[in-house]
């Protein structure tokens, strides 16, 4: 299967650039570069498939455009060599909305390292895990803990695999279901939230590509209206519920809960060496209080604050919600939320003793260092974004697809190709920066740059952007969040990937068939939303059994 998604995404980059040389000549009075305008971002994601790294796939990206626009002589390859940090990767950073998405992201990675290391989310960890009172519940916890720290998926993956697993271990619940919870209620969670880590970024790769279109669109509230349509995130998290509350599971999953319900063994026959890895970088200070106030309280303020930053820079009188969110400056809501959470979370730290001064600021820049590699794989994927810009690629895609791509089946072919992108490089923020810029200009083409003439087919795609990076991560063996899980889990690394796959394909079959497809032709979200949970409950039902009944 994953082969076969490898190989039709390859064809479909061939079969694009090879359509657009042929296209090209017609459109070359309105065109400069032709389809070499399209190779840059093509030539990203066929160098991620091949070597499962996003940065230099990304670099490679940057420097090809750059070389485009240079003459592609061997001069231009050596200048653009040069201009792929001196031009494009310092325009980037000189935007000041790209400055204020890295200081916004900055600073949530800082609030997490505080509330980490203050023991605020521990102690949430322990007013939830001491409801469970056995396997169901501890189960049914651990998801609710997969809520809870919705923030960031790293920290979410991290501290819940951590916390949880001495309880789920007392109560016989297999560490590949642990691991599988923990992976599951992460990244849909964390790309879903209203106020997180994953959300700057996001809303700074939308905004890009919309200012590059001129388009008069907030990228904020486009993120918002995408939500409904990310029908992966949104049916993995019901699915994770479904399947706690339920008590049933199938396949290598049910295999493993019957082998630690009735032989007593938790741990998968052979446990691989990432289960020891060192996690101090979230640990709660030793021997101090774990008040879960010092993460409810911050996280509080920074979800308030970003709302009231949006009623500040978007009210006016006689305005509705969806009104107040297109005009307000999203970006300045973010930075005063964020600000605000990171000094709530400090204050509370030092005031309390918990964390001296000195600790505080070594736990913020822990925090941050966390979203680094983030922030590279961001800037890089503005520089592509910058590329394309200058090779006029918008413009190329809307002479050559304009009138010949049908536009609701858009949304299915961007799932696909996210998925697979995904599956091979392992990382979905690195997909979401290789195609954001070319899926907008895409669809903005395809629609004539008209956005509400198929609102569900613009909103669609770009949720589907994310959420075929989410499903292809949640498959993937060499995902960094896969990997974190089973670590955190003290699960077997391939143990957790094959006892998740199963459920990760089932959910994302679902979402793509009975979700996106239809909803890309104008069927309702609700009912394809409600179409998609009846499925699941039904696959379940009818597949599922429950691990403590006698084994045939």
């Amino acid at each position: 299967m994953t082969n076969c998604l490898k190989s039709a995404c390859i064809l479909g980059i061939s079969l694009l650039a090879v359509s657009g040389a042929v296209f090209g000549q017609e459109s070359a009075e309105t065109v400069d570069h032709g389809w070499l305008s399209v190779l840059p971002p093509l030539l990203a994601i066929a160098a991620a498939l091949v070597f499962r790294h996003v940065i230099p796939a990304l670099f490679l990206g940057v420097w090809t455009g750059a070389w485009i626009v240079h003459g592609l002589d061997v001069q231009g390859l050596w200048l653009g060599l040069l201009d792929t940090t001196e031009v494009y990767v310092l325009d980037a950073l000189a935007d000041r909305d790209h400055g204020a998405i890295i200081l916004f992201s900055l600073m949530i990675g800082g609030m997490v390292g505080i509330i980490s290391r203050n023991g605020g989310m521990q102690g949430v960890v322990n007013r939830i895990a001491a409801w469970a009172n056995d396997a169901r519940h501890a189960s049914v916890a651990t998801a609710g803990m997969g809520l809870a720290v919705f923030f960031d998926d790293y920290a979410n993956t991290l501290v819940v695999g951590n916390t949880m697993r001495p309880i789920t271990d007392g109560y016989k619940v297999s560490r590949e279901k642990l691991a599988y919870i923990v992976d599951s209620t992460a990244a849909p969670v964390s790309c879903l939230a209203f106020v997180t880590t994953w959300i700057g970024y996001e809303v700074g790769l939308i905004d890009d590509a919309l200012d590059k279109l001129g388009a008069d669109q907030d990228a904020y509230a486009v993120f918002l209206a995408s939500i409904p349509y990310s029908f992966y995130p949104i049916l993995a998290i019901v699915f994770v519920f479904m399947v706690t509350l339920i008590g049933k599971d199938f396949g290598a999953m049910l295999r493993a809960e019957q082998r630690a319900r009735h032989r007593g063994i938790v741990e998968s026959e052979s446990i691989s060496e990432m289960q020891d890895s060192d996690h101090d970088s979230v640990d709660p200070h030793p021997d101090r209080p774990h008040r879960a106030i010092n993460a409810i309280l911050p996280v509080a303020v920074l979800v308030f604050g970003v709302i009231a930053g949006l009623f500040v820079t978007g009210g006016g009188e006689g305005k509705g919600l969806r009104e107040i969110i297109g005009d307000a400056d999203s970006y300045k809501a973010l930075l005063w939320g964020s600000l605000l959470g990171v000094v709530v979370a400090a204050g509370l730290s030092i005031s309390q003793r918990v964390l001296n001064l000195a600790e505080t600021v070594d736990a913020w820049y822990r925090g941050c260092r966390s979203m680094l590699l983030a922030m590279i794989i961001l800037v890089l994927a503005w520089a592509l974004s910058g590329v394309t810009e200058a090779l006029n690629t918008a413009d190329f895609l809307a002479s050559v697809l304009g009138d010949s791509l049908p536009p609701g089946v858009l949304p299915a072919l961007v799932f696909l190709l996210a998925a697979a992108t995904a599956f091979s490089t392992g990382t979905s923020w690195g997909t979401m920066g290789i195609l954001m810029p070319l899926v907008i200009p895409l669809l903005w083409a395809v629609l004539g740059g008209n956005i509400e003439a198929h609102p569900e087919v613009f909103y669609s795609a770009i949720a589907c952007v994310l959420a075929g990076a989410v499903w292809g991560d949640h498959c993937s063996p060499i995902s960094d969040t896969t990997v974190l899980s089973s670590m955190a889990s003290g699960c077997d690394h391939i143990a957790h990937v094959r006892t998740q796959l199963p459920y990760a394909m089932l959910v994302g079959l679902i979402a793509l068939i009975v979700g996106t497809l239809p909803t890309g032709f104008g069927a309702p979200v609700w009912v394809c939303m409600l179409l998609g949970i009846g499925l699941l409950f039904a696959v379940l039902q009818v597949a599922g059994q429950r691990p403590e009944d006698p084994i045939d």
